[in-house]
């Protein structure tokens, strides 16, 4: 029986030379290019070079040395075809039964920032792509290997069986074509980007988790993480306790991280619940921030999801251990809020990368055979005087939670409204089929906690925020019921002029933003 070839030709050089030696060891005799044959004879492992099997130097600074019969001839040529043996044997082709291949870095060059296209190209791999290819398409035949992960598989097969197993080949062949889809899928991207070209989209997302089911236990569901890290991110999230987390747990998470994402390093907490915010807070610190949040609606926080932006220390921990929550959302825990919060089995935790991020990203919804997608919504406009188009203008507290109205109220789904006061919410209506009905919700919810503390609604001085403009000057009529103090919104109805009318003759002054946030 001929000795067994194996041609090696790697960038990541982890485990190669162990692995090789292994190879050896078993009587496999070793090809390999450049740098990888350097590295394995400098470590005492005696290989033949590519030109002495194609018998053609290495050319174009090493651009063209696999591309060659001998090399792919070796590959692709059927065991079981005679006529495959007879040419393999007519042109001096001996069979090579392993590649061990992985590509050059063209991800990580173009990551690193100051790349130039030139540097790119050349990063851009040919012959070991081609050799992965052959190789995947001949499994048959062929153990194909481009993730050092594999070597410890493939090495203790061949050690025990002489080769690799059938299953094993077909595995790896399957994963080598992955492998080299991902590459092209990244080359193409960079590519098409350069050339100014978008009628395609590539999207690549490696499984995070297989997830107990979907919204309901009847659907499958997988969670899948982009290779890119972003910060206010559930895919790179550290999970320090609790359960796994579920479908809807993710979708109500991510829904918190971006409330919260917006208030910076100001001392900032939420409670959400089916994506939505039931209280909202800023805060002198973290516990002031909890405790307004939860005092915002003790009812619909129960079971609920609470995100802050500030260290949870174990005075926020004792605060919250009480109430059933299903996810709690911070940028540390303590050691001590670790000690309180952990007894609870079930309540997950979850340490959250809150660095500053003011690149907007793209995000993708499915649709029934299509895909949408759009540009992160990260822009919100700080309000200004200026913006008022009533007579009676804000004061400076007013300006305050009109801007703290405007950046919880982007984050309710449509139709929003949010009536808030001294930073915090007291009334929160989302998704109702017209403006005015959530302003209804909202204003009934904000009186019925305000009774609660003992307080008169049309005393509170309260201030009402909506996501999109008012069509009719209902809205505004409903809120001057209430005693709303103030308004802000985004305007450009063609019937501003009667909202506007309706403001001034209950003294309310009110702004325009100029900007919409409408969330479906």
């Amino acid at each position: 029986m001929a000795q067994k070839r194996a041609l090696v030709s790697v960038s990541d050089k982890t485990g190669l030379v162990e692995f090789v030696h292994g190879l050896q060891d078993a009587g496999w005799q070793i090809i390999a290019t450049g740098g990888t044959q350097k590295l394995l004879e400098q470590s005492g492992i005696h290989t033949i070079g590519i030109s002495e099997v194609t018998g053609f130097p290495e050319i174009c600074d090493g651009r063209v040395k696999t591309l060659h019969p001998k090399v792919h001839g070796a590959l692709l040529a059927r065991r079981d075809e005679p006529s495959h043996m007879e040419a393999l044997a007519q042109n001096g082709i001996e069979l090579i039964d392993l590649v061990c291949v992985n590509l050059y870095p063209f991800r990580e060059t173009i990551a690193k920032e100051g790349t130039t296209m030139a540097e790119a190209i050349e990063k851009i791999d040919i012959g070991g792509p081609s050799m992965l290819r052959s190789a995947a398409k001949n499994w048959n035949d062929v153990t194909v290997v481009c993730d050092p992960n594999d070597y410890q598989r493939v090495l203790k097969e061949i050690q025990g069986e002489g080769n690799t197993r059938k299953q094993t080949r077909l595995e790896l062949s399957a994963k080598a074509y992955t492998h080299t889809a991902e590459y092209d899928m990244c080359i193409a991207t960079y590519m098409r980007k350069a050339a100014g070209l978008n009628e395609k989209l590539f999207l690549e997302y490696d499984l995070k988790q297989a997830l107990r089911y979907g919204e309901n236990p009847h659907q499958e569901a997988k969670f899948y993480a982009a290779l890119d890290k972003v910060p206010y991110s559930l895919a790179t999230a550290k999970q320090i306790h609790g359960k796994e987390l579920s479908y809807n747990n993710i979708q109500d998470a991510n829904a918190a991280l971006n409330i919260v994402r917006e208030f910076g390093n100001t001392p900032f907490c939420v409670g959400l619940k089916h994506m939505n915010p039931c209280g909202a807070a800023i805060g002198k610190d973290g516990l002031d921030a909890w405790t307004k949040a939860y005092e915002a609606d003790k009812v619909s926080i129960f079971g609920g999801i609470v995100a802050t932006n500030c260290v949870l220390t174990k005075e926020m921990a004792e605060h919250m251990h009480p109430i059933f929550l299903e996810i709690i959302m911070a940028p540390e825990f303590t050691p001590e809020a670790l000690e309180v919060l952990t007894t609870k089995k079930n309540l997950r935790l979850l340490q959250v990368d809150m660095s500053a991020d003011t690149q907007p990203h793209m995000q993708y919804v499915s649709v029934n055979g299509g895909m949408l997608a759009q540009q992160q919504d990260l822009t919100t406009r700080t309000l200004t005087p200026d913006m008022c188009v009533t007579e009676t203008k804000p004061t400076d507290e007013q300006m305050t939670d009109m801007q703290f109205a405007w950046r919880i109220v982007k984050h309710v789904k449509s139709n929003a409204i949010v009536v808030v006061k001294d930073g915090r919410t007291y009334g929160v209506g989302a998704g109702q089929m017209n403006r005015v009905g959530s302003a209804a919700i909202a204003l009934k919810q904000a009186e019925e906690s305000l009774k609660a503390e003992g307080k008169n609604i049309h005393e509170a001085g309260l201030v009402m925020g909506s996501d999109g403009f008012f069509p009719f000057a209902d809205s505004v009529e409903t809120a001057a019921e209430y005693g709303i103090a103030a308004i802000v919104q985004p305007g450009g109805s063609v019937r501003d002029a009667e909202s506007i009318d309706a403001a001034n003759s209950h003294h309310i002054p009110m702004l325009f933003t100029g900007m919409r946030h409408f969330k479906h």
